[in-house]
């Protein structure tokens, strides 16, 4: 159920959550998210759009995530699920 504009809290300034907390990417992630300090929610979003825009989810299994050269220097491996790539993402987050 959507939120009412009632039911919306203003920003109390408080500390980001891990989420939206800036991290740096690594140079190997840079190559696919950007170099500049993202919220982690966006590095994700910028691996999706680059999996999807490659076409590198595998069409038997879209659970499965088929490496370019890119993404094999994040997974360190050719094949990796999207529950395990956000391990590897954290690797190369700092």
């Amino acid at each position: 159920m959507a939120k009412k504009q009632d039911d919306v809290k203003p920003d109390t300034g408080a500390k980001p959550d891990a989420v939206h907390k800036l991290v740096q990417p690594s140079e190997q992630l840079a190559a696919v998210v950007g170099s500049k300090p993202l919220a982690r929610g966006e590095v994700i979003s910028r691996m999706w759009d680059y999996i999807k825009k490659n076409k590198l989810q595998d069409p038997q299994d879209g659970r499965e995530i088929n490496a370019d050269d890119k993404l094999q220097a994040i997974f360190g491996k050719k094949k990796a699920t999207m529950f395990e790539m956000n391990k590897y993402i954290s690797n190369h987050l700092s």
